[in-house]
């Protein structure tokens, strides 16, 4: 005989399951991650496909250097790598850049497979075309060997289409952030449907036990190119 509470758990269960259901963010079920400076790295995350590593950050109070968060460049054997840095200023000195070529050629000096930079910034949507410029000055330093990637925001979708046409054809991703903290934010689907707009490849960025459910359509649009789980130390 089945108990009841074995069938109150069989009913939760294929509750979760079930389509309108959001679920919690399983970083074990996912092949991309963002890794924090100040996150511990899970021991299975050497088996990645692709791991962003933030190396280092542009600080308001001095665009002429980069604050360094790690002592040493990571070692992965399998996974790709992104060297993430970011940046609160866009007026950067010739120091950073300098700096940032280094470290790309130091991590591969390391073994890595160093795919390219990313910048993490959090452009407003009104100053979308300045930061598309910088984008592109940048695009032109960078060695044609490694791409370039750039974090997102959701309103970007709705409000900066225009601006982010320019980016076509200089940077080769940008990961949009569907999270604030630790939470998802509400409404994601919406600015989601609006990324049909956004001449450049895609991914979405889940947080680590963040509440998702996959809007219907997402994985059949011709510029999306999966998930990136941004990971957190538990609470």
């Amino acid at each position: 005989m089945v108990s009841r509470r074995a069938v109150l758990a069989g009913a939760l269960a294929a509750a979760a399951c079930s389509p309108g259901a959001p679920s919690r963010v399983d970083p074990r079920r996912y092949h991309a991650f963002f890794l924090w400076a100040g996150v511990r790295a899970p021991d299975w995350l050497g088996e990645a496909d692709e791991v962003y590593v933030l190396m280092g950050e542009v600080r308001a109070g001095d665009p002429g250097a980069i604050v360094p968060l790690r002592p040493q460049p990571p070692r992965a054997v399998r996974p790709r790598l992104w060297l993430t840095v970011r940046a609160e200023r866009l007026d950067w000195g010739e120091g950073v850049y300098a700096r940032l070529l280094a470290e790309l050629s130091r991590w591969e000096a390391r073994g890595n497979r160093v795919i390219g930079l990313q910048v993490d910034f959090d452009a407003a949507t009104r100053g979308l075309e300045g930061y598309a410029a910088f984008l592109a000055a940048l695009r032109r330093r960078l060695p044609p060997r490694w791409r370039l990637s750039i974090t997102g925001l959701l309103d970007w979708s709705a409000n900066g289409t225009v601006a982010l046409g320019s980016l076509a054809g200089t940077v080769d991703e940008m990961v949009v952030q569907t999270y604030q903290g630790r939470s998802t934010i509400p409404g994601y689907a919406d600015y989601l449907r609006r990324m049909e707009r956004v001449p450049v490849p895609w991914k979405v960025g889940l947080v680590e036990r963040g509440e998702w459910q996959e809007p219907p359509g997402l994985t059949r649009h011709p510029l999306f190119r999966g998930y990136v789980v941004f990971l957190v130390n538990p609470a």
